[in-house]
């Protein structure tokens, strides 16, 4: 049975088109297709082709529709086939869209697994971002600290200040060079 949403995405970049999300790691891959038309979207378990599909694992999919998630494709397992502005502009209606994800996950799963579920995605991701945050805090301590591969950022902000008094510097001689050459050429002073 259909079920149909309120587009949040003007009518012209969607209308007609359609996007299929096939959910892996599990038995049987869960394939999904949304479907934009008469100014809403039509969600099925469709066989049917489509303009765009995005494959990949729960987590996955879950991070790339999350709140300032970046899209970045590689290392994450996500396969995306067909247009690309199709796929980008249901991904942007997905992110704005805050769909209840556990209630739809709990229509194939039932409720309690769906919870547990959900629950698991985000203590995953924010794991995730966790690791994250500490092995670039990590990586950058080391490749500056320990390694002595990379200035510290002290130094590197020095530097750019230099590198801007140099470039205002050059600037103020180019201008001293042209006022020099229209006097020599006798033009007057603006």
């Amino acid at each position: 049975q259909p079920v149909v949403a309120e587009e949040a995405a003007p009518r012209d970049r969607l209308d007609g088109r359609s996007f299929a999300i096939v959910v892996t790691g599990r038995p049987n891959p869960l394939r999904l297709v949304l479907r934009a038309q008469s100014g809403g979207l039509v969600l099925s378990e469709d066989a049917e082709a489509a303009d765009a599909t995005v494959t990949g694992t729960p987590l996955a999919l879950l991070a790339m529709v999350a709140p300032k998630a970046n899209l970045a494709i590689r290392g994450t397992g996500i396969r995306i086939e067909g247009d690309a502005e199709t796929a980008q502009a249901f991904r942007d209606l997905l992110s704005h869209a805050h769909p209840d994800l556990e209630a739809e996950a709990a229509r194939y799963l039932g409720e309690a697994p769906a919870h547990h579920a959900m629950r698991l995605a985000r203590r995953a991701v924010e794991f995730g971002k966790q690791a994250f945050a500490s092995f670039a805090a990590n990586s950058a301590e080391y490749l500056t600290e320990e390694s002595g591969q990379l200035p510290p950022r002290a130094q590197v902000d020095v530097f750019m200040d230099e590198v801007d008094r140099l470039r205002e510097a050059v600037d103020r001689a180019e201008a001293r060079v042209r006022l020099l050459e229209a006097r020599r050429q006798g033009i007057p002073r603006p």
